[in-house]
């Protein structure tokens, strides 16, 4: 068949709130051959993820299409009934959404989610249907394929469930994957290997590749075409080599300068090292028993953590990295005593964090706080935002008046770029992106001298992350914040980052100053992380 595998044309879509429609994507066209690679990029807010699900129908209750048309190999997809839409949906058209911890059924094992896909579109069943989940699972690079058949979605890490994500999008073999935000929760190893994947299957298969992401070091490596979204339409269109080569519109040129790159840790000045340190973690320990038989005897111990001992000081950012299941965030959950720890001590400002009862317990929960990687997890679904923010508030600072930390929650919601209007509207009428914001403003509320940051800025696009780091270090200068910095982004790690400390299997390999460990690597690890960073993030 000639012609485009997508045409999408003059395509209008909002949400109805309070009575009155609120325009998301303002009259958007493109196209998408076979075979090709097609990149949406945008900020968070943009309508990038709000075009997908258009396409697909699959607004949420409150959304509306108000115009266009999208053309699938001729057809029509809106002048079609929904029972044709079902048979579109993962086999004409798979995709991979941004937030996996909330597009997996909680109750279901993962061989069953990955096979529902194989069942409904391929007619798999038994043993059959077993050994292909099984080869996907493999493919998609999670380590143990046939035990992650068996486990459920809370039992993996971030990465690995963007993974199981990813594996069941290409169950069906679908002509067109969309792919939003796709790598985001993952390693730079595993997202070197996903997209080798990827582009194999590309080349094996014809299947063309929708891309929404903020990550132009991606984009570099992996799109033929790039589309740049702004507030619900598209500002730039243009071929690869072209785009990088000379931007036209200025917002594209702002994206391409936010961009962080490993250059950026060249001249940083090292934190003095006066005193006792603000964190101390000595040999710390979790192990998690493995049980088997009729008594559920323990057999064996996971070591997440195997032994790690580091010093963190105040005003210092300590960057935290390693492949996803690595033992990072265990680490930082284990250090706040979120998790019971099987052996060594943390040492937060001369006081033992493991020992700690009572208002000393209080005084350290105020002192040392968290920003959980998955925002639309570690939210309340049913608080407005204004609550959320003000709860650590209300829990740990009760000098403060009603006033005052309504003042204080706009302040910040200002801080991370959200209106002050934003206290009154739910977490899921917000963005990923936007989301994570929301949790960074609410970990800064409590006015704490640690925070523990898993992966703050992997859900956001290039220029807000380039706001929320600023506004961390603006933050760390003026109060003398620590900062343990859990991350997969090394360009990040470039920008932010005094020392670095690498984890592999629940061992720090290697630590230093970040030029050093960035730009002159000693431990081979840390040499295959590098090696698989995008090559515009290696460039000054």
């Amino acid at each position: 068949m000639s012609g485009p595998l997508l045409q999408v044309e003059n395509l209008k879509a909002g949400f109805v709130q309070g009575g009155q429609m609120t325009k998301a994507v303002g009259g958007v066209s493109f196209t998408i051959d076979r075979g090709e690679t097609f990149a949406l990029v945008g900020e968070s807010g943009s309508g990038k993820s709000v075009t997908a699900l258009s396409v697909l129908r699959l607004l949420p209750q409150n959304g509306r299409i108000i115009d266009g048309k999208v053309i699938l190999r001729g057809r029509n997809l809106f002048a079609l009934p929904e029972v044709s839409m079902s048979s579109i949906r993962g086999r004409r058209i798979g995709i991979v959404f941004q937030d996996p911890q909330s597009s997996l059924n909680p109750v279901m094992s993962i061989g069953q989610q990955v096979g529902e896909v194989l069942r409904l579109h391929k007619r798999l069943n038994g043993g059959a249907l077993q050994a292909r989940v099984i080869e996907l699972l493999g493919l998609v690079g999670l380590p143990r394929p046939e035990r992650h058949f068996t486990e459920y979605p809370h039992q993996l890490s971030g990465g690995m469930r963007q993974r199981v994500m990813i594996a069941i999008a290409l169950a069906g073999e679908p002509d067109l994957l969309i792919a939003d935000e796709p790598t985001t929760a993952l390693d730079v190893t595993v997202q070197a290997q996903i997209l080798g994947l990827l582009k194999r299957l590309q080349r094996e298969t014809g299947m063309a590749l929708w891309l929404i992401t903020h990550d132009l070091g991606i984009v570099h490596d992996l799109a033929d075409r790039i589309a740049v979204m702004r507030n619900g339409l598209i500002v730039e269109e243009a071929r690869r080599d072209e785009f990088f080569r000379q931007p036209r519109h200025p917002y594209s040129r702002q994206l391409l300068d936010a961009l962080p790159r490993l250059s950026d840790c060249v001249g940083r000045e090292p934190v003095a090292q006066a005193g006792r340190p603000l964190l101390e973690v000595s040999d710390f320990k979790v192990h998690y028993p493995v049980r088997k038989g009729l008594f559920r005897r323990v057999v064996d111990h996971v070591r997440a953590v195997d032994g790690v001992s580091f010093s963190l000081w105040a005003g210092e950012t300590l960057a935290l990295v390693g492949e996803s299941g690595c033992g990072k965030t265990t680490l930082g959950k284990g250090i706040l005593n979120l998790i019971e720890s099987s052996g060594g001590r943390v040492t937060f400002d001369g006081a033992d964090v493991t020992a700690a009862r009572g208002g000393q317990r209080r005084a350290l929960c105020r002192a040392m706080q968290i920003v959980f990687q998955d925002p639309h997890a570690a939210m309340n679904p049913r608080m407005i935002v204004g609550d959320i923010i003000e709860e650590g508030m209300k829990a740990v600072m009760p000098e403060m008046s009603a006033v005052q930390r309504r003042k204080r929650m706009e302040f910040l919601l200002e801080s991370v770029g959200l209106s002050p209007e934003s206290r009154l509207r739910y977490p899921h009428e917000f963005s990923g992106g936007q989301r994570q914001r929301i949790c960074i403003a609410r970990a800064l509320a409590v006015e704490p001298r640690l925070i523990v940051c898993d992966e703050p800025t992997s859900a956001l696009d290039v220029s807000v992350q380039v706001q929320i780091l600023g506004l961390l270090k603006d933050l760390q200068k003026r109060e003398k914040l620590g900062f343990l910095f859990i991350t997969h982004d090394l360009g990040v790690v470039a920008d932010i980052a005094h020392r670095v400390a690498v984890m592999c299997s629940g061992r720090i390999v290697e630590t230093g100053p970040t030029e050093q460990v960035l730009l002159r690597p000693q431990h081979p690890y840390t040499r295959t992380l590098l090696e698989a960073l995008p090559g515009l993030r290696k460039v000054s």
